[in-house]
C-alpha cells in the first residue's frame, strides 16, 4: 500500500492522500474562477457537489473537496455592485465549504498604464492572480506546478461568442477554433453547456446569481454580438452554438496539427539562432505549402519578440521576400527581415536611444541602431495635388517615409537647411496629422500605436530645432502643421531606412 502523507488545507481542515507519484496530480490544487456570476457560480456549484471532466486523467469525475480553492477577484470598476458580487462569492464558498481568496485591483488604472482596454487588462489580471495562486497552492501542497488546475466557466455560448468576434476582428485559424476546451493549466470543463442550461441548473436548486450590468453595454464587443448578433443567427438556425462548438473543434484540431508540423519545420530549417536573431534556409522554406510557411515565419517571430503584434500582411510580407531571394523590411514593434543568399535573416530590433544631432538637408543620419534617417526635398510636379500624392506616399511606405511641406517644417528649398533628431522627451507634445490640429502627448502617441514601454527610448523624433516643435515621430506620425496642402510646391521627404543586416 502506499504510504500516507497528512496536510492542512487552507481552511485548517486536515486530509489525507496517498504520497505515492501516481497519485500526486490528484492531489493538486483546483482553482475556481468565480465572479458571481450565473456561470461561474454554477461552476462552482458543480465542482462542491458533481463530477467534472478536469482533464486530469480521470475524465468526468468527483474532485476531492480539499484540492478546491476558489479566486475572486475585484476589479474595482463598480464600486457598491463590485462589494457586493464579492461578498456574494464570499458566502457561496463558505455555504459550500471551499475556502475563498479575494485579489483586489484597480484595472481600470492597470489599462490606463498599459495603454491598454479595461476588457483585456481585466482578463490579463485574472489570469495572472490565478497562476499566482495555483502557485503558491502547489508550493504549499507539495505538488508540480503543472499538477494544478485553472476553472473557468466558459460556456458553449461563451465559444460561440468568440467565434464572431474573432471573426469581426479578422482573425486565422487559432482565433476561429476560439475558446479551447485546455490550456496547459488552464481548463474549461463547462464548455458543452449553454448558459440557459446553467441558470435552468442553478433554478432547480434555489441558488441566485449576481448579474452584471455591463454585459448589457453593446459598447463592448462581446455584449454587441450576444445582444445584436447572435439572436439574429439564431433566428435563423436555432441550434447554431451546437454547430459552432463542432466547428471549433475541428478547426483546434486542425490547428494544433498544423502548429506541430510548422514547429518541425522550422527546426529543420534553422541555421542559427541566438542574440536576438534567428536565420532561416530562405530556399527551403519557399518550397513548403503556404499554410505551413506562414506559421513557421510567425512562430520564428514571435520566439524573437514573444509581445509582438503580428498580422497577416507582417507575414505576408515577409513570404514575397523570400520567394523573390531578396529584400528587406521592418516589421513594427517587432524585428526586421532581410533575403540574401538564400537565407532568411530575422533580428529583434534594437532598443538604442537616437544620438541628438543635426539631420542635413539633403542628407543621412545613422542611428546607433543602424536604422538611417534621410531628408530631401523636391519638387512638386506643376497640376498635381501634393496632398494626395503624399497621402499615397505614405501609405506605400506604410509610414517609414512621409512628404511634407518643406517651407512649413522651416527648410529654404534653395539652400536646404537641417532638422533635429533626438528621442522623446518627457511632456513632448504634436498636432498629430489627422485630428485636424487637436494636440497630442508623444507619450500618449505611442501608446495608442502600441510601442512596448522598452522601446519608446529608440523612437527617433524629428524637430525644427533642439527646441522647436516636432516634425515628425518617426515611424508613427507627423505634425498636421507641417502636411502638404494644394499649395504646396516644396515636398521634405524623411524615410526612416532599416539597418542592413551585417550578416548579408
Amino acid at each position: 500500500m502506499p504510504s500516507v502523507s497528512r496536510r492542512y488545507g487552507a481552511s485548517g481542515a486536515r486530509f489525507e492522500r496517498p504520497s505515492g507519484p501516481a497519485d500526486v496530480e490528484l492531489s493538486a490544487p483546483v482553482i475556481l474562477m468565480v465572479s458571481g456570476g450565473a456561470d461561474s457560480t454554477a461552476l462552482l456549484v458543480l465542482a462542491a457537489t458533481s463530477a467534472l471532466d478536469i482533464d486530469d486523467g480521470r475524465g468526468v469525475a468527483r474532485i476531492a473537496r480539499e484540492r478546491l480553492r476558489v479566486l475572486h477577484v475585484n476589479h474595482g470598476l463598480r464600486g457598491i455592485d463590485a462589494e457586493e458580487d464579492e461578498e456574494f462569492v464570499r458566502d457561496l464558498s463558505a455555504r459550500f465549504g471551499i475556502p475563498c481568496t479575494i485579489r483586489r485591483a484597480d484595472v481600470a488604472a492597470l489599462a490606463a498604464d498599459a495603454r491598454d482596454n479595461v476588457e483585456n487588462a481585466g482578463r490579463e489580471l485574472r489570469y495572472a492572480e490565478a497562476a499566482r495562486l495555483a502557485n503558491e497552492l502547489s508550493e504549499r501542497f507539495g505538488t508540480p506546478r503543472s499538477a494544478a488546475r485553472i476553472l473557468t466557466a466558459h460556456t458553449a455560448d461563451d465559444r460561440a461568442e468568440t467565434f464572431f468576434m474573432n471573426a469581426i476582428r479578422g482573425t486565422g485559424t487559432a482565433g476561429l477554433s476560439s475558446i479551447p476546451r485546455r490550456r496547459n493549466r488552464i481548463v474549461r470543463p463547462l464548455l458543452d453547456r449553454t448558459h440557459d442550461e446553467l441558470c435552468d441548473l442553478l433554478r432547480m436548486r434555489g441558488i441566485v446569481w449576481r448579474e452584471d450590468d455591463t454585459n448589457a453595454d453593446t459598447r463592448y464587443l462581446r455584449a454587441y454580438v450576444r445582444h445584436e448578433v447572435m439572436p439574429v443567427v439564431r433566428a435563423r438556425n436555432p441550434r447554431v452554438t451546437a454547430s459552432l462548438a463542432n466547428t471549433c473543434d475541428i478547426l483546434s484540431d486542425e490547428d494544433a496539427y498544423l502548429t506541430a508540423v510548422a514547429g518541425r519545420a522550422l527546426r529543420d530549417l534553422t541555421r542559427r539562432e541566438g542574440d536576438g536573431l534567428v536565420v532561416l534556409d530562405a530556399s527551403r522554406l519557399a518550397a513548403l505549402e503556404v499554410a505551413i510557411a506562414r506559421r513557421v515565419v510567425r512562430a520564428a517571430l514571435l520566439a524573437l519578440r514573444p509581445d509582438a503584434r503580428l498580422e497577416a500582411r507582417h507575414i505576408a510580407a515577409v513570404l514575397r521576400a523570400v520567394a523573390a531571394g531578396e529584400g528587406s523590411l521592418t516589421i513594427p514593434m517587432a524585428v526586421s527581415a532581410h533575403v540574401e543568399h538564400g537565407l532568411l535573416f530575422l533580428r529583434a530590433r534594437s532598443a538604442a536611444t537616437p544620438s541628438a544631432a543635426w539631420l542635413e538637408v539633403p542628407g543621412r543620419l545613422e542611428l546607433p541602431d543602424g536604422r538611417v534617417l534621410s531628408a530631401r526635398v523636391v519638387e512638386s510636379p506643376a497640376g498635381a495635388d501634393p496632398a494626395a500624392r503624399a497621402r499615397t506616399h505614405a501609405l506605400e511606405w506604410e509610414g517609414a517615409s512621409v512628404l511634407l511641406d518643406a517651407q512649413a517644417a522651416g527648410v529654404d528649398p534653395s539652400r536646404g537647411g537641417r532638422l533635429w533628431v533626438d528621442a522623446p522627451r518627457p511632456g513632448d507634445v504634436l498636432c498629430p496629422l489627422g485630428m485636424h490640429g487637436q494636440s497630442k502627448k508623444v507619450s500618449d502617441l505611442l501608446g495608442e500605436a502600441r510601442v512596448p514601454l522598452d522601446e519608446r527610448t529608440s523612437v527617433p523624433v524629428v524637430r525644427t530645432s533642439p527646441t522647436g516643435p516636432v516634425v515628425w515621430v518617426a515611424p508613427v506620425r507627423p505634425d498636421e502643421r507641417v502636411r502638404c496642402a494644394p499649395a504646396t510646391k516644396w515636398l521634405l521627404e524623411l524615410t526612416l531606412l532599416e539597418a542592413p543586416d551585417p550578416l548579408a
